[in-house]
């Protein structure tokens, strides 16, 4: 039996979400979502969000774990572009700046919200293609890879458990 959430609190971003259109069902509760990006975060590490009982999630603490990148462009936008980038990012829960200088993007964001992995793939899904030199792939994958840690260590243990 799947206990339903009334309200519909979205858990990562804190929105209220009118209907549970985009949901999961995890032990046995019913969780709803602003986004598909909201709704992937938290299937990824559900603990960062919901804790344990008597153990609050770093969310639910209210922590946010401000992260800033640079990611190289495979070409410096045209302004038409460059504002739906501005525009499409902003979008996105999480994303605090968005700033373009040439082929760079900068991007400030809380890693509870959004990853760089979710950011590349909105920027795929525009058709921005990034850098393909092999440092600069090397570089987006490294930091994935310590996004990824980041967030492993910050996730709530069961009780009597330790990370």
């Amino acid at each position: 039996m799947t206990t339903r959430i009334s309200g519909y609190k979205d858990h990562v971003c804190h929105m209220v979400v009118a209907n549970d259109e985009i949901a999961v069902d995890f032990e046995g509760v019913h969780y709803a979502f602003c986004s598909e990006q909201c709704r992937e975060r938290f299937q990824m590490n559900p603990r960062l969000y919901i804790g344990y009982p008597g153990s609050k999630a770093p969310k639910q603490k209210g922590e946010i774990v401000r992260k800033t990148r640079r990611l190289k462009l495979g070409e410096a936008l045209p302004r038409d572009l460059a504002d739906k980038v501005h525009e499409s990012l902003h979008a996105m829960m999480g994303i605090d700046l968005v700033e373009i200088d040439g082929d760079t993007l900068y991007v400030t964001y809380d890693l509870l919200q959004a990853t760089e992995a979710q950011i590349e793939r909105e920027l795929t899904r525009l058709g921005i293609p990034l850098d393909a030199d092999w440092k600069e792939r090397l570089r987006r994958s490294f930091a994935r890879i310590l996004e990824d840690n980041e967030i492993d260590s910050r996730e709530v243990a069961p009780p009597g458990h330790h990370h």
